[in-house]
């Protein structure tokens, strides 16, 4: 393996393209020496977006069939996209097909050091992982495939860590129940917008749907077995997506202890903002490259405690934030096992305890 600390980023999408920004543009306080990124289709289109993060540093990796397609566009690629995955000390996979890639691609390069990441809808790439959550799961020298999960799972997961285990991991949840009404679609997206809500299928008699799945694994990856049941629609909106929770607590809580619990750690941020367009705008105002990076915003009059022991209310998912926040803390902890955390400094001023 390369003596270089070089990032490999295998797509340019919704998680991609940021990824490909942040890590170029904090490389050197990350202990970073280099960033390529891999973009599969040539498209005049995407031609702007290629060129201002070769600006930011980062190297353009292709296909070799298409490498002279790129270079009539004005885009010249340094790499093949092999070659890029052989020089990389990690990679991380934000394409729908991690899966394929893995069994195609990164297998190649097992046990020779190399960590490789995939996103939320690649089950089975490799260990459940959110920042924060499970880091204690991940295991030096043994982990080499890690699978970041979805957006929501990670809204799901800090919800119940914060409202009901807390840093102990305490057996305080009897049961938990989430309606996520996911967006439509991306703001980049100019398809799949939706004219009216619609209902997903409880695709899992156990769990519900994937998130409420995805959560359990996560939690059980630290030896527990949390209550956990979801549901899911779509809205036909692009500004976030909403979840409504309900916890169900062993042991009695008042509402004081629940906002000092949320006030506690910096994955939670709280807002006064009842509108998911409001919080977007307060991102792409003052976030990182336009992103919250908190895993859950909760909406604070929202928040109501039923019996003593129900806790009931609606937070807001930053979704792509979230996840590219464990992406760098994952690519980080393959590189720097034991300061990995200590490498995210850079990124800390995003971290709002209030929006």
């Amino acid at each position: 393996m390369a003596q270089k600390k070089i990032v490999h980023i295998v797509g340019t999408g919704t998680i991609g393209e940021p990824l490909v920004g942040i890590l170029s543009t904090f490389k050197e306080k990350f202990g970073i020496d280099e960033v390529t990124f891999h973009k599969r289709t040539p498209l005049i289109t995407d031609r702007s977006k290629v060129l201002v993060s070769c600006a930011k540093g980062a190297k353009l990796a292709v296909d070799k069939e298409s490498r002279q397609k790129f270079v009539e566009m004005g885009m010249a690629p340094t790499f093949e996209a092999e070659e890029a995955i052989e020089r990389a000390s990690v990679v991380i996979d934000c394409t729908p097909v991690g899966n394929k890639n893995k069994e195609k691609l990164y297998n190649k390069y097992a046990n020779n050091g190399r960590g490789f990441i995939a996103q939320g809808s690649e089950d089975g790439f490799g260990k459940k992982y959110a920042r924060g959550i499970n880091d204690k799961a991940l295991v030096k020298g043994e982990d080499q495939f890690i699978q970041v999960v979805s957006c929501n799972t990670h809204n799901l997961a800090v919800l119940i860590d914060t409202i009901a285990l807390g840093p102990e991991k305490e057996d305080n949840l009897a049961e938990s129940r989430f309606v996520c009404m996911r967006r439509a679609n991306d703001l980049s997206q100019e398809g799949d917008f939706i004219p009216a809500p619609e209902a997903s299928k409880h695709d899992d008699k156990k769990f519900g749907t994937h998130q409420g799945h995805d959560a359990h694994e996560l939690f059980k990856t630290v030896g527990l077995d949390v209550k956990i049941f979801s549901s899911a629609l779509k809205l036909n909106t692009q500004y976030m997506h909403t979840i409504h929770f309900n916890l169900r607590l062993r042991r009695a809580v008042e509402m004081d202890e629940l906002m000092r619990r949320f006030r506690s750690t910096r994955r939670v941020a709280i807002t006064n903002k009842a509108s998911s367009a409001s919080v977007f705008s307060f991102g792409r105002d003052h976030g990182l490259f336009g992103r919250i990076l908190n895993q859950t915003v909760i909406v604070a009059q929202s928040l109501a405690i039923h019996n003593d022991k129900e806790v009931i209310g609606t937070c807001f998912t930053p979704q792509d934030g979230n996840s590219l926040l464990s992406s760098i803390a994952a690519s980080l902890w393959f590189m720097y096992p034991d300061s990995y955390e200590e490498k995210l400094a850079p990124v800390r001023p995003y971290f709002f305890s209030e929006i």
